[in-house]
């Protein structure tokens, strides 16, 4: 197939599908980390290159139920665009949907696009794909299966001084650009299981 991973720079996804002998591209305004077939450009430019596949990871930055405080009142002098903000990421979130692609996922954070759209097709976490970070995925999947579970292990948490549970990995990392880089990328089973199984 011709596979199209939009919204990717780790080429993580890309190279899973590579290794199951499709032609896989990915598709991120930012450079690759992984050598390999990136197109560094806005990806509404290239949805009707005539793909089979689109895996996509449109920024959850405004549509997140986490950054639904930012959208009150009180915030709106720090904030003073986020309305139009939302809606953009709306939009383009649509047009990934409505991509004239045969087979599509679009993975994101549990968000508004669940009121907004639809509910997702299903809820993945990376535990049940081998790896012990909780992160609930919401995907939305057009023309292909649900991902069956590969290697469900025990997932991580540590408590706050509040006794609230938290995931390790999101959570410890301090702040910095790479932290945020390091929540965009997709886990290495989730991908595996996504070329697996998407064939």
């Amino acid at each position: 197939m011709k596979v199209l991973i939009a919204c990717e720079f780790s080429g993580i996804v890309r190279e899973a599908f590579k290794a199951k002998g499709h032609d896989a591209w990915s598709c991120d305004l930012l450079p690759t980390e992984i050598p390999g077939k990136h197109i560094q450009d806005d990806v509404l430019n290239h949805l009707d290159a005539g793909w089979d596949l689109m895996v996509a990871h449109p920024d959850c930055t405004y549509l997140t139920v986490t950054g639904n405080k930012w959208m009150k009142p009180e915030y709106k002098s720090r904030f003073p665009n986020r309305i139009q903000q939302r809606q953009k990421a709306i939009e383009f979130f649509m047009t990934l949907v409505n991509a004239p692609i045969k087979h599509i996922c679009i993975e994101n954070p549990v968000g508004i696009m669940s009121t907004i759209y639809k509910k997702p097709s299903q809820i993945i976490q990376p535990y049940q794909f081998g790896h012990k970070e909780p992160k609930k995925t919401c995907l939305w999947l057009k023309n292909l299966p649900k991902l069956e579970p590969t290697n469900n292990v025990e997932p991580e948490y540590f408590i706050s001084k509040s006794g609230k549970r938290l995931a390790s990995w999101y959570y410890i990392p301090s702040y910095s650009q790479e932290r945020q880089k390091t929540r965009q990328r997709t886990f290495q089973g989730i991908a595996k299981a996504m070329a697996d199984q998407w064939r």
